[in-house]
C-alpha cells in the first residue's frame, strides 16, 4: 500500500514538473531571452536519454536472463534461443539509440 502511494506520488510530481513549460507565457519567454525554454530543453533531453537508457538496460537484462535460463534448462536448444535473443537485443538497443538521436536534436536547439 505504501509502495503504491509512493509510486503514485512520484508519478504525479514528475507529471506536474513536466507540465510547467506547457503553461509558460510566450511573451515572458521572449522577454527573458528564451533562456528558460533552453534550460527546459536541456533538462528534457537529459531526462529523456536517462529514462531510455534505464529502460533499455532493464529490457536487455531481462531478455538475457530469460535466454540463459532457457539454455540452462535445455542446452540443446541454445542455437534456437541465441539468434532471437540477439535480434531482440538489437531492437531494444535501437530504441535507446532513437532516444539518443532525439536528445541530440533537442540539444541542437539550444
Amino acid at each position: 500500500m505504501v509502495k503504491r502511494f509512493l509510486r503514485t506520488a512520484a508519478s504525479t510530481l514528475v507529471l506536474m514538473l513536466m507540465a510547467i513549460p506547457a503553461f509558460a507565457d510566450a511573451t515572458s519567454a521572449a522577454q527573458a531571452g528564451d533562456t528558460s525554454v533552453k534550460a527546459w530543453l536541456a533538462i528534457a533531453s537529459g531526462i529523456g536519454i536517462a529514462i531510455a537508457a534505464f529502460g533499455g538496460a532493464l529490457g536487455q537484462g531481462r531478455s538475457i536472463s530469460s535466454a540463459l535460463d532457457g539454455i540452462a534448462r535445455n542446452p540443446g536448444a541454445s542455437g534456437k534461443i541465441v539468434t532471437p535473443m540477439i535480434i531482440g537485443l538489437a531492437l531494444i538497443e535501437s530504441l535507446v539509440i532513437y532516444a539518443f538521436v532525439i536528445a541530440f536534436l533537442l540539444q541542437g536547439k539550444i
